[in-house]
């Protein structure tokens, strides 16, 4: 009999699906996932589409799936050889607990930091699931080594700090290897979360760039997961972003979260201006909350710092061997004055930079000789590599050569610790410093400096081997790099260019001369902040607005389209759905007077062509239709009537309406008249000059000059730059034309003014009135539209009972799959031209019809 682990690992290589296992919580043994991943090109999984969440339900209580690269484990082998495990305090997947509540139960997914062999991979899930309700992935160390090591650390990590691989040496060409490899593993973690999670109840929270796609492959098997992703590091601006390979397969991913957070309004900004740029989507900010429209679903943007466990802190700062360490570390640096350093050894933390800052104060300000000491903890790289070694060969030799310019009897001026320390060691030397530097070139968020002043504050034990007065206000100094994510929060700060050592060394001076009250209202401030935005705060917060963002789940119709990265799941009303032609000719036959309304713009014109001239097909189509005499048609555009006329010459019976409903004419044969009472144009006078401002320093945009309206429109300017400008066009015309009859409206690359009134749903109003004031109530209404201005169409007529024969139908609809007050969608314009040949035809069998009809009734009559 095949294991379940082999046959796993079957599915997996061959781009199966591999199989859901619930968790109830009489559920003891946990099978083990594939180790092992095939080649996957783009991980196509389409048998593994689902409509809904339909696995069942097995968990009362709300429950959270935290899925991160490492579990919050410590794990080691004992004496005897057996492996012993603890959880890992340090972690913030552990400490984030604590904002969750206790009626939230968590279960962790991740990988552990030691290699486990094969044979002993089931006990030790097992061991894991029972007592620290742990799932394990396991990965094999050259799959492992190729995720982290290569893709994560070679590819996404340096170029989110804003690094590019212009050579082989910074950050190495692109790797197609590294990149399946990447997907692999994230197909692993999918397969070991949908081992446990019940998709109706559970919430999911996938953190950092190392599981970026995960959200694809959840999405597609649970098309209503709730699900939310936060990304611990900087996101790049778009120019250099766009730099990567997979650029739209990633974005495409994370936007299958419900919930996507940053630490910082700037990443968050860099993430949008990606979407905008590369994937055409516009968002928007409602009652302080940022959201993207993506098929239909709004994907919810979160800007909140983590924050830290500032109980563990306090329990550190309390124990024994941190007061003796303090003790230790206060006579060690007896008269002199500590600043401190606490970095990992990679090249965004800028040491050198710093280490060069620090030089130069001692050169400018002799008077700091052996008084000034740069304490500098380096912690081992995270990655590894070429780049590593020239960081730390650098370090050295420079630490090397201001010891030796500037040492003195008992005076090192630079003390540099590259071994690894223990907690309470670190904390120590937190509590004895004046000053702590962090001035990393990139980074995303850098808890450092939090923990620093919480360890500031210090407690009654270390206020006396300090030789403080425990009732005297604390004092602590930052000098912080204004490319970290802690900086916007720590307004207290000196803020520094870590490239610019001379201000880093002003900085540096002006942090010891700074008058003793100053130090103590800055520390006050920061200790307010960071005490009150803590690691529980930041949990508490993401999981709120998930449930926020996920509310509307149950309410929505949900069903996945697309291959490989690029499936997403479309999310719509209820009663929106796909319209039939068979449904719509069958009733179509059977009714007396129809009105049917048309959108000229992108529906009776091609995809993709730049002629909007009508074809002859359309033509066609449309001339069948009028000359049914149960029919009254109307074509709706934002063109102008000379236009309309020119255009749509050969259709006679065809009711047109230029710009947007301002012109109406019912036939070939009446005149144009206007819906809406204008008596001049003057405001024109005043909308153009302004308009005309923005063209000129807005390359790419045009005026459109119409008979009723002006349009602006920026669709070839540079997205960004275009939407910005249109705010303040929006903003600038509203405000110049406060007091005239108009109305001034922002649409999809466009700012228009126009008469107020007017709008598509007049045409709608108009023809339905019409037709009622001739004895035509009509009992088949039929409106197609593409865009948000046909919006007014569908309103008015889904609300026209009074004007409708009783029992009308009515058909709504609207183009592709979109929120749409419309309850019916075609997918394209071909679809829709295919549905109106078959009303054509219908009408065209009935006027054949008709005839015959007639003569069988004269000839039953002669023979009565």
């Amino acid at each position: 009999m095949v294991s379940r682990s082999y046959s796993n690992l079957l599915e997996l290589a061959s781009g199966g699906c591999s199989p859901t296992f619930g968790l109830g919580r009489e559920r003891k043994r946990l099978p083990r996932v594939a180790t092992v991943a095939g080649v996957l090109s783009e991980l196509d999984d389409d048998s593994c589409n689902s409509t809904g969440s339909d696995a069942p339900s097995s968990v009362a209580q709300d429950r959270m799936i935290i899925v991160g690269n490492q579990l919050p484990i410590r794990a080691n082998r004992n004496e005897n050889g057996d492996w012993e495990f603890s959880m890992d305090e340090d972690s913030l997947l552990l400490q984030l607990k604590d904002g969750l509540g206790e009626d939230v139960e968590v279960i962790y997914i991740g990988c552990l930091r030691e290699e486990v062999d094969p044979r002993e991979q089931d006990d030790v899930a097992q061991t894991l699931l029972d007592r620290f309700k742990c799932v394990p992935t396991f990965l094999p160390p050259e799959l492992f080594s190729k995720f982290y090591h290569g893709f994560c650390k070679q590819h996404l990590w340096p170029l989110f700090h804003y690094m590019l691989p212009l050579s082989p040496d910074l950050g190495g060409r692109f790797d197609r290897s590294l990149w399946q490899a990447y997907l692999s593993v994230n197909k692993i973690f999918a397969d070991k979360v949908m081992e446990v999670i019940s998709p109706d109840d559970d919430f999911v929270w996938v953190h950092d760039y190392h599981l970026m796609v995960l959200p694809t492959f959840l999405r597609k098997r649970f098309n209503r997961v709730k699900l939310g992703f936060f990304l611990h590091s900087p996101f790049p601006s778009s120019e250099i972003y766009r730099t990567l390979p997979v650029r739209d397969e990633l974005l495409r991913a994370l936007l299958n979260s419900d919930l996507i957070g940053f630490h910082t309004f700037d990443y968050a900004r860099h993430f949008l201006s990606c979407c905008s740029r590369m994937l055409g989507l516009s968002y928007q900010s409602k009652r302080g909350y940022i959201g993207l429209e993506y098929y239909g679903r709004t994907v919810s943007i979160k800007i909140l710092p983590v924050g830290i466990h500032i109980g563990q802190l306090q329990n550190v700062l309390n124990l024994p061997e941190t007061v003796s360490k303090v003790a230790e570390l206060q006579d060690r640096f007896k008269g002199q004055t500590v600043l401190l350093g606490v970095d990992d050894m990679d090249i965004f933390k800028g040491i050198s930079l710093k280490l060069l800052a620090f030089e130069q104060l001692l050169r400018q300000h002799p008077e700091r000789w052996g008084k000034a000491v740069l304490v500098q903890i380096a912690n081992p790289a995270r990655g590894r590599g070429k780049d590593v070694q020239e960081v730390v060969a650098e370090t050295t030799a420079t630490v090397d050569r201001i010891n030796t310019t500037f040492r003195r009897p008992g005076y090192e001026p630079v003390v540099l610790i590259n071994t690894p320390l223990q907690f309470y060691e670190r904390i120590a030397y937190y509590a004895i410093a004046e000053c702590c530097l962090v001035t990393a070139v990139r980074d995303g968020m850098n808890l450092i400096p939090y923990e620093y002043i919480i360890c500031r504050q210090g407690n009654e034990k270390l206020d006396d081997v300090l030789g403080l007065n425990p009732s005297a206000a604390k004092k602590s100094m930052l000098v912080l790099s204004e490319f970290i994510g802690c900086s916007p929060s720590l307004s207290g700060a000196i803020r520094v260019n870590p490239w610019n050592i001379e201000a880093v060394t002003e900085a540096m001076d002006s942090a010891l001369v700074i008058p003793e009250a100053e130090k103590q209202l800055r520390h006050e401030k920061h200790y307010r902040y960071v005490s009150t935005h803590d690691v529980a705060y930041w949990a508490r917060s993401f999981l709120q607005d998930l449930g926020r963002a996920c509310r509307d789940h149950s309410m929505r119709r949900c069903w996945g389209i697309g291959f490989g990265l690029g499936f997403r799941v479309i999310a719509l009303d209820p009663d929106f759905r796909k319209l039939s032609v068979d449904h719509i000719v069958s009733v179509y036959k059977r009714t007396g007077y129809r009105a049917i309304l048309l959108d000229y713009d992108g529906i009776m014109t091609l995809p993709g062509s730049i002629s909007m001239n009508p074809t002859s097909e359309a033509l066609g189509i449309l001339n069948n239709l009028c000359k049914d005499p149960k029919n009254v048609v109307f074509l709706v555009s934002g063109k102008d009537r000379k236009t309309l006329t020119e255009w749509f010459s050969p259709c006679e019976k065809l009711g047109l309406a230029a710009e947007h409903g301002f012109y109406l004419r019912p036939n070939q044969t009446a005149d144009w008249e206007t819906c809406v009472a204008v008596t001049d144009f003057d405001w024109k006078q005043i909308a153009e000059p302004v308009m005309q401002l923005y063209t000129e320093t807005t390359d790419g945009s045009t005026i459109e000059t119409k008979e009723s309206a002006l349009v602006w429109n920026y669709l070839y300017a540079d997205p960004d730059f275009g939407s910005c400008q249109a705010k303040e066009l929006l903003d600038h015309l509203e405000s110049v034309l406060a007091n005239e009859p108009v109305s001034v409206k922002s649409g999809q690359h466009i700012v228009e003014v126009k008469p107020q009134g007017v709008n598509k749903g007049i045409v709608a109003e108009y023809l339905l009135q019409t037709m009622k004031e001739k004895g035509m109530l009509p009992d088949f209404v039929l409106c197609i539209g593409d865009d948000r201005s046909d919006e007014d169409m569908f309103e008015v007529i889904m609300n026209a009972k009074a004007s409708l024969s009783p029992g009308a139908e009515v058909f709504g609809c609207t183009v592709g799959q979109k929120p749409s007050k419309a309850r019916y969608y075609l997918e394209d314009t071909h679809e829709i031209l295919r549905m109106l040949q078959g009303l054509t035809h219908a009408s065209e069998h009935a006027t054949r019809a008709a005839p015959q009809t007639t003569a069988r009734r004269v000839v039953i009559a002669e023979s009565k």
